[in-house]
């Protein structure tokens, strides 16, 4: 699932795409929802919230859309958008003005709501780990407000804090050598603090490149510590990187670790050997 940082940077895309100028389509190819309306409207500005894209035009209405798993967008100038770009059964919402055009294709959320609604679709998230509304304490106070909770379920969990998927979550619970099933309480508010500290600061560098990287290395491969490197051995120690869920069904999500560096297996995890991502070693395909 695409992470705050990638939402960050879409939003920043769209908005130099289509801001300050009148929309001259606006197609909505979900349920019944219809966008002929914003057809004339002038896009005010497109903004991030978390994993969510505000999409606010004038006249009070607001666009928004989530891109869950497999969701993008997509910019193309407007003169070179075909009748076989337009025939993509992928795509969900089409917006644009005279000179260009951005395609959503396999949103997972799509909405039309006057802007004052806003709330009723994000109000629930916490604190935007990338936005103006960042406050660290009322970050750490959500995350605390389940002391037994895992950690790694709880930064996963956008009512506490908004932005972190599993990537940055695995990242930085490795950097700060934290265990993903440790209960929040056991951390500290010290150690929760530079936890989450340390998975704004890795946002913040992959704001300006579309290739995220968490160990500085923007080459193939070694781009990360842990996350995606289950079966190969952890940068630190040489042990072997695991995979294992977290959290409660059906909101379980897989966290990368190194058991070594990490404090020991986790409580989801049967210590069988795990393949290489896309090997038939294993079963760690199955993640």
């Amino acid at each position: 699932m695409p992470e705050g940082d990638v939402v960050f940077r879409t939003a920043r895309r769209l908005n130099e795409a289509l801001a300050g100028v009148p929309l001259v389509r606006a197609e909505l190819r979900w349920g019944e929802l219809d966008g002929s309306g914003l057809v004339g409207r002038e896009t005010l500005e497109l903004v991030p919230r978390g994993k969510h894209l505000l999409h606010r035009v004038a006249g009070g209405w607001t666009l928004h859309t989530h891109l869950r798993m497999e969701g993008s967008w997509q910019v193309m100038a407007t003169a070179d958008v075909g009748l076989r770009t337009l025939a993509n059964r992928q795509l969900r919402v089409v917006v644009g003005t005279a000179g260009w055009t951005a395609l959503g294709l396999r949103l997972g959320m799509v909405d039309l709501v006057r802007t004052e609604r806003e709330g009723e679709l994000v109000g629930h998230l916490g604190p935007d780990i990338l936005g103006p509304d960042w406050d660290a304490a009322r970050a750490l106070a959500n995350l605390g407000a389940e002391p037994e909770r895992p950690v790694g379920e709880a930064l996963l969990d956008q009512r506490n804090l908004a932005g972190i998927g599993t990537l940055y979550a695995a990242e930085s619970l490795f950097l700060e050598k934290v265990h993903p099933w440790a209960p929040v309480t056991t951390l500290g508010e010290e150690r929760l603090g530079a936890l989450v500290g340390r998975a704004r600061r890795l946002m913040h560098a992959n704001l300006g490149d579309g290739r995220q990287t968490t160990t500085g290395s923007r080459r193939n491969g070694e781009e990360k510590w842990v996350h995606g490197r289950s079966g190969r051995e952890c940068r630190r120690c040489g042990s072997l990187v695991r995979v294992a869920a977290v959290g409660q069904a059906p909101a379980d999500r897989v966290i990368f670790y190194c058991p070594t560096c990490q404090g020991g297996l986790g409580p989801t995890d049967d210590g069988r050997p795990q393949g290489p991502l896309g090997s038939s070693r294993g079963r760690s395909g199955r993640y």
